[in-house]
């Protein structure tokens, strides 16, 4: 008894011997509404590399935090953040009681944020893409108003595409090894299974990889970390979908060890925001995890995400004036309904395994391995020795008429006087698209069934086809490596093989389709020397056909460093991508070297960042970053014509990227501010891309008597620089009310004069199996960067009320936006006449430039409004969430390109001479007035 005594009174000593001597901070977190502990908090004390997770009882600590004022920050997917400012005294424990945290109802906001970006993103010329998909997960209010607000107009963050940012889901990276960009579409419909989200701006440090200089987004997908309940919502809009319904269920983790997590979703419209774009999705997600011990624990995650839609057409301004910005050529009349000759459809479901393990309290090692399989398909019409089905074909417009002066017709006065003339051919082609001006889909069967053609399809429909399989894997450390030190580390390793094929879908009432290219003659005309002359039938691949492979490596390593005033960081990586071509096909035009496997392209890289954060008191800072990267060419500018031969792009090589920016951070419960001034240099750039050219080459040159080719335009060694600045605050006026507020402006312009080479198929032979022609620079410095305002201005006012509704309008305005300019038509090529090497006559300075002047936007000013509600019925929570964008229903382009087909000032001068041009730029439009209704509950 007495040793009892004794002990007990020793341990006691020892308990308050260290509840004098800690130094720390304790609270529970509770639902605002139903008063129940939350789990998986995210307690932080800012500025410094402490971070807690709520335990089943809401309950966080911090043992060793350090002394005197402090903000402490507490936040959770769905709720809205509670800074809370404190003074920690040495050899005390801080209890802050019951923190409650209410329900952000504002971050309904994220349903609606796919209608915006996904209907454009990874279409070929799609006019160009805001990168609101990554900024999502941002709180920052700069980066929050450029995903909801501005990227309607095709906004990117520093004027930087997406493959210069990096996008993953439990580590395992996004983004498309074929051109780098993420395929949002692959988890689209999941946004309740996706919200556990980490964002990292520009350079800064991320734990999970080395990223680029746009910035890091992590989706989380294990099981244990959602707040477990149901959730069911149903959604109606008028973009590129009418309707969605929604169900989400997380377990927690029971006592057994098991959590698991499943999401169903599904979207529709008979007809989108532009006419005949139809839309159809289903998209499902699993997470199951399994705590094997205190140390251990496996998580297994399933996406499955299927979408079809119809694709909307660029048009020029002819069009655009005579039928409406709605106007889509690509659908027609098919039995009563409107049948899209353009859809997509992708389909690639991920399939992921992962393990946690936790080596010690300061160290943790994830490792994730994933399979992804397959397709993106991409329909259009083919035909052989027929009319084109475009109903926007040139010869179709008036614009064709006009510019012949034998289609003029003279009228006559009473005394024969000629008083004007008309044009009776402009005429009747205006009445006949405006009152059509679609594509014929019965026309086309009829030319299938015809007795000429003896079951021979003329039109048929295809697919562009990528399968792809992907293996991906990584694991990454992170570990304290003393109170001031943390180390993070991961490897990623990536194996791609790509199948590229035409895919028949459709004979459009025919029996069979030739496998033949009917523009050239004798052996050329084989799509497969190895089997002649095939009839393909609905299923069978045919045209092209060839694999991608790719194998990619990369690590990083990255030190933090946090001490009182200033925090810092230090990182470096290194990268090998290894890609090759392997033929299915010997094509005709390309015999000797279009079968087979290709060489391998190599390319090791590196790079190094570092940023400091200097901590002037508790709630001002200036933070800076600096970087310098090589980077891997994208797999589609790796071959210069990779559907028909194996031939490397001359010329192209990896990127050099450097970017720096700094910033003036304010932190405080009330107010919240960046002010950022930033600089990039991307060099070495490559831009592969095809079309038909006009003039380029001489008749006795090109061999077929044809001066209008269709070619692959090859540019190389683009400099592109980028400078500006970007502003965001929000400041709490009263308990109720909240301003917002944003501005960006940027010069985002090319920096430098590339090269630019030309592939003509037509000039190939046995003897020329690379039919590259040099065209020398092209004279791009000085031009801006396409496709995305490089000025935006926001303001906003929110009322919350104490009752759970609340309403909020922005304004918004956006300003220089320019067109994508061609490069062949800033060339020599374009002013020097090839025969005599003397400038075209009218070919001055002035004229040229005139005519090569790059198109600017009209600026537009958009107003939003959104609002929402909730209320609270026994256990349940029930809601709404509703948006209005572009309330006065602005009209306005988002982005455009100019047309190649006249290749030389003399060509190019009299398409123009009118006024209205067959081969005009053309243009993408955004939406006009759109809705975004959602009802939800939360059970």
């Amino acid at each position: 008894m007495k040793k009892l005594v004794i002990s007990t009174l020793f341990v006691m000593q020892v308990l308050f011997a260290f509840a004098q001597t800690t130094t720390g901070i304790t609270g529970k977190v509770v639902d605002s509404k139903s008063q129940k502990p939350l789990q998986n908090v995210v307690a932080a004390i800012q500025n410094t590399s402490l971070t807690n997770l709520t335990d089943v009882n809401g309950v966080f600590t911090f043992k060793d935090a350090p002394q005197g004022s402090q903000l402490v920050q507490i936040k959770s997917a769905g709720y809205k953040d509670q800074l809370l400012e404190v003074e920690i005294e040495t050899g005390k424990i801080l209890d802050l009681g019951v923190v409650v945290l209410e329900e952000d109802i504002t971050s309904e906001q994220q349903l609606s944020l796919i209608t915006i970006t996904e209907s454009d993103l990874g279409d070929d010329n799609s006019g160009s893409e805001s990168t609101a998909g990554l900024l999502q997960a941002s709180r920052d209010a700069f980066q929050q108003t450029a995903a909801f607000n501005w990227g309607q107009a095709r906004f990117r963050v520093r004027g930087l595409d997406n493959e210069y940012g990096t996008t993953m889901i439990n580590g395992i990276i996004m983004n498309k090894i074929y051109d780098g960009r993420p395929q949002f579409g692959n988890w689209g419909g999941l946004n309740d299974a996706t919200r556990n989200q980490e964002f990292t701006s520009g350079s800064a440090p991320s734990d999970y990889t080395f990223g680029g200089i746009l910035g890091t987004q992590e989706v989380n997908t294990r099981a244990s970390i959602y707040r477990r309940g149901a959730r069911v919502s149903f959604s109606g809009t008028n973009t590129n979908y009418s309707w969605r319904s929604m169900g989400t269920y997380a377990s927690g983790m029971n006592t057994n060890g098991w959590a698991f997590v499943v999401s169903a979703s599904r979207r529709w419209a008979q007809e989108g925001y532009f006419e005949g774009t139809d839309y159809s999705a289903n998209s499902f997600f699993a997470s199951v995890e399994k705590k094997i011990n205190d140390k251990h624990s496996l998580n297994f995650t399933s996406i499955f995400a299927q979408n079809r839609r119809g694709k909307n057409s660029p048009n020029t301004n002819e069009v655009n004036a005579l039928k409406g910005n709605k106007y889509n050529s690509y659908w027609g009349w098919q039995d009563g309904r409107k049948r899209n000759s353009r859809d997509k459809e992708v389909e690639e479901p991920i399939n992921m395994l992962s393990h946690y393990w936790k080596i010690s309290d300061k160290t943790n090692l994830n490792t994730n391995v994933a399979y992804q399989v397959g397709h993106i398909g991409n329909s259009r019409i083919d035909y052989q020795l027929a009319n084109s089905p475009d109903p926007t074909y040139y010869r179709l417009l008036p614009s064709y008429f006009l510019n012949s002066q034998d289609n003029y017709v003279p009228v006559y006065d009473g005394n024969g006087v000629i008083i004007q003339y008309t044009n009776p051919n402009a005429e009747t082609a205006a009445a006949n698209f405006i009152n059509d001006g679609q594509i014929n889909w019965p026309a086309m069967y009829l030319a299938n069934t015809t007795s000429v053609n003896a079951g021979k399809s003329v039109y048929a429909l295809y697919e562009d086809r990528t399968d792809d399989k992907l293996w991906s894997a990584n694991s990454y450390l992170n570990s304290r490596v003393s109170d001031n030190i943390s180390l993070n580390a991961g490897v990623n390793f990536r194996k791609l093989k790509s199948e590229n094929y035409q895919k028949l879908t459709d004979l459009l009432g025919g029996t069979f389709f030739l496998d033949v290219d009917p523009f050239y003659t004798g052996s050329a005309t084989q799509s497969d020397l190895n089997h002649p002359d095939r009839q393909v039938v609905v299923g069978d691949s045919y045209g092209y056909k060839y694999n991608l492979l790719a194998t990619t490596f990369d690590g990083f390593t990255q030190f933090k460093f946090n001490y009182k005033k200033i925090d810092f960081y230090l990182a470096q990586t290194f990268s090998r991508s290894e890609f090759q071509r392997d033929g299915r096909y010997r094509n005709g035009i390309y015999a000797s070297n279009s079968y087979g496997k290709s060489d391998k392209a190599i390319y090791e890289n590196f790079g190094f960042k570092g940023g400091l954060t200097y901590k002037m008191d508790g709630h001002n800072f200036l933070d800076f970053n600096g970087v310098y990267m090589t980077k891997a060419p994208s797999l589609r500018n790796v071959f210069s014509n990779s559907r028909l031969n194996n031939n490397l792009t001359p010329g192209v090589t990896e990127e050099s990227v450097a970017s720096v920016d700094g910033s003036y951070i304010i932190k405080a419960p009330k107010f919240k501010a960046r002010l950022t001034g930033f600089f990039s240099k991307i060099s070495n750039a490559s831009e592969v891309s095809f079309f038909y050219g006009e003039g380029l080459f001489d008749e006795d040159v090109v061999g077929n008597g044809n001066e209008d080719s269709f070619i692959s335009e090859i540019v190389t060694g683009i400099n592109k620089k980028n400078i500006g600045g970007e502003f965001g605050f929000e400041y709490q006026i009263t308990s109720t009310i909240k301003m917002t507020g944003a501005a960006s402006y940027g010069e985002y312009k090319y920096d430098n004069n590339p090269n630019i080479k030309v592939n003509d198929d037509a000039q190939a032979s046995e003897t020329n199996t690379n039919p590259i022609t040099d065209f020398g620079h092209a004279y791009l410095k000085g031009y801006r960067q396409p496709g995305m305002p490089q000025q935006a201005y926001s303001i906003g006012l929110e009322y919350r009320d104490p009752k759970f509704w609340w309403i909020g309008a922005n304004a918004n305005y956006l300003a220089d936006t320019y067109i994508d300019i061609s490069s062949i038509l800033r060339t020599d090529n374009f002013t020097i006449e090839k025969s005599t090497g003397v400038a075209y006559e009218g070919a001055t300075e002035e004229t040229v430039g005139k005519l090569l002047r790059q198109e600017k936007f009209d600026p537009i000013t958009l107003v939003n409004l959104v609002g929402g509600k909730s209320w609270k019925v026994g256990n349940d929570t029930f809601g709404f969430f509703a948006s209005v964008n572009n309330v006065f229903d602005v009209q306005y382009k988002t982005g455009g390109f100019e047309q190649s087909r006249k290749a030389t000032f003399p060509e190019f001068q009299a398409d123009y001479a009118n006024g209205t041009p067959a081969f005009g730029s053309k243009y993408f439009f955004g939406y006009g007035r759109t809705y975004f209704v959602n009802l939800y509950i939360n059970f």
